[in-house]
């Protein structure tokens, strides 16, 4: 029991610190690289809540797919990050204001848990007997909530889609290879030349 809530708390401290480092930090690049690392200390608590599948899902679905996916876009695209922090101080009230009830809901999620015995019990034993973790996610995912899951897939390929098409738009001064341009244009147009070694045309 030790050891598991010494790893409690080094997980769910760092899990916070890089929490905060993702909103506090300047670079977006160092963003997506603390987001990374709340991800894996998240797993980490999933793995001690006995959760391995939603730990292994976390890492390879967010890790390994969308946080890449986010600091591919932010180092390709040409994004003015000093324009986008102008306007800061006028939205700053407004987050606030959202902060605030999120914690509230947060604060009122975890009280109305402790006090009621029925929720501490099932949270006790959240699969039934000679049931793995895998096993009742998959009969829950795919019977119940079949559509949703799939409604989340659509949406996950739609985020995919314009990632994509955001990297590839057309940008003044950036050229780009043109295959069927080349392979037409007219050999006669080229002239050979031999260079002698560091003297140039």
């Amino acid at each position: 029991m030790i050891v598991q809530a010494l790893s409690f708390y080094v997980f769910a401290a760092v899990a916070v610190v890089s929490g905060v480092l993702v909103v506090a930090n300047r670079n977006p690049v160092y963003s997506v690289l603390f987001l990374i690392l709340t991800f894996f200390n998240a797993a980490g608590l999933f793995v001690l809540l006995g959760a391995e599948f939603l730990a292994m899902m976390l890492v390879v679905v967010y890790v390994g797919a969308v946080a890449v996916l986010f600091l591919f876009v932010v180092m390709m695209l040409d994004i003015n990050f000093a324009e986008l922090r102008q306007g800061f101080v006028r939205y700053a009230g407004i987050g606030a204001i959202i902060g605030i009830i999120l914690v509230a809901e947060i604060i009122f999620v975890i009280s109305s848990g402790a006090m009621n015995p029925a929720v501490n019990a099932v949270a006790g034993s959240p699969t039934p007997a000679g049931v793995s973790n895998t096993a009742a996610l998959g009969n829950i995912l795919y019977t119940d909530y079949f559509y949703l899951f799939q409604a989340a897939g659509i949406v996950l390929l739609i985020a995919m889609i314009g990632a994509i098409v955001l990297t590839h738009r057309e940008r003044e001064g950036v050229k780009r290879q043109r295959i069927a341009t080349q392979l037409a244009r007219d050999t006669r147009t080229v002239e050979v030349r031999k260079v002698t070694t560091g003297t140039g045309i």
